[in-house]
């Protein structure tokens, strides 16, 4: 009796245990069924499904294939526009009258050279290559009366321009003088040639002078100044040869020149070189401090709001020579130099 006691309660004991081992089994085995790879559609289905499982393969349509590029030729490109060639009537010349200096008389002439941002007005020009050959001036003096003001200050000097050659040299001299002013100074000397002036220097005289030498066998202008060299260019005249040579061209042939005509040439001055252009306004009559004068007035525009703009009026009754000449700048200062007389030199 005793002996079976513990066997029955070991048997009580056990059934539980057997039970959890044999659960354990079937979960296991239905754990590895699934890392195994069974496919749960292999069981049996206890109720049929209501409408039997489609399943359609979706061939997506052939995407066509796609056009191969086109190829467009490369537009030409526009040609350039070829700058026009200077018209056959149209001469070189320029250059102002007076340099910057520190005096009051020079301080009125100054005038920078930069490139030209704005047009010139049209104009007609005249034709070099039928031009007949410049008529150049007697020898002359030519004494003028100048009216000034700087920084709205008046002032009157006297200037003369004296004018003399023998048919193959030439030599011209402008000298502006005024009471606590002090003077100036400009000479040019050269050769008269065929095609009118041909400058070999050019003098400009405050306290110093300073001058501009033309070496025409190595086609350059050189300056005592130390400044750059310039190109030298055909027909190229000083800052004061340049006012003969106007007057020459002109009384070779007027009626060449009617309003609206330009002229343009290079001109040197003591430290550089410019080009000015000039255009023919027209015949006017003035009345001078010498006595009436018929006249033709030329103009230089200005290319720049601060260029000095140059006004000129001649003579035919001197050779075309200057009777009065006005320099303008952009603050409103100005020389204004008018014919009182003229004579043999």
């Amino acid at each position: 009796m005793n002996k079976r006691v513990p066997d029955v309660l070991a048997g009580a004991t056990a059934a539980p245990w057997r039970a959890l081992l044999l659960l354990s089994g079937i979960l296991l085995a239905v754990h590895l069924a699934l890392l195994g790879g069974l496919h749960f559609d292999s069981l049996p289905v206890t109720q049929p499904l209501s409408r039997p499982l489609i399943t359609r393969t979706v061939v997506a349509p052939p995407v066509p294939p796609a056009p191969p590029p086109q190829t467009v030729a490369p537009r030409p490109k526009p040609a350039r526009p070829q700058p026009a060639p200077p018209p056959d009537s149209e001469l070189n010349l320029a250059a102002p009258l007076v340099e910057p200096e520190s005096s009051a008389i020079d301080s009125i002439a100054n005038e920078s050279s930069p490139a030209s941002a704005g047009s010139p007005p049209a104009a007609a020009a005249a034709t070099p290559a039928s031009a007949p050959a410049p008529i150049v001036p007697g020898s002359l003096r030519i004494k003028y009366e100048l009216f000034g003001e700087v920084r709205m200050l008046p002032y009157t000097a006297n200037a003369e321009l004296l004018w003399a050659h023998d048919g193959a040299a030439y030599e011209a001299q402008l000298e502006i003088s005024a009471l606590f002013l002090g003077s100036r100074r400009q000479t040019s000397r050269g050769q008269i040639t065929p095609e009118g002036l041909r400058p070999k220097r050019f003098g400009d005289k405050v306290r110093s002078e300073v001058a501009a030498h033309f070496e025409y066998d190595k086609g350059k202008v050189i300056f005592s100044a130390n400044t750059p060299e310039a190109a030298l260019q055909p027909g190229a005249q000083d800052q004061l040869s340049i006012f003969i040579q106007l007057a020459s061209l002109i009384a070779a042939e007027p009626q060449r020149y009617p309003g609206g005509t330009a002229i343009e040439m290079q001109a040197v001055g003591p430290r550089e070189s410019d080009s000015w252009r000039f255009v023919i306004d027209g015949a006017e009559r003035l009345n001078l401090p010498g006595g009436e004068q018929d006249t033709l007035k030329l103009t230089r525009p200005r290319r720049q709001p601060y260029d000095l703009m140059v006004e000129l009026w001649l003579a035919p009754a001197l050779g075309y020579l200057p009777v009065r000449i006005k320099l303008t700048q952009d603050n409103g200062d100005f020389i204004d130099q008018q014919w009182r007389s003229s004579g043999p030199p």
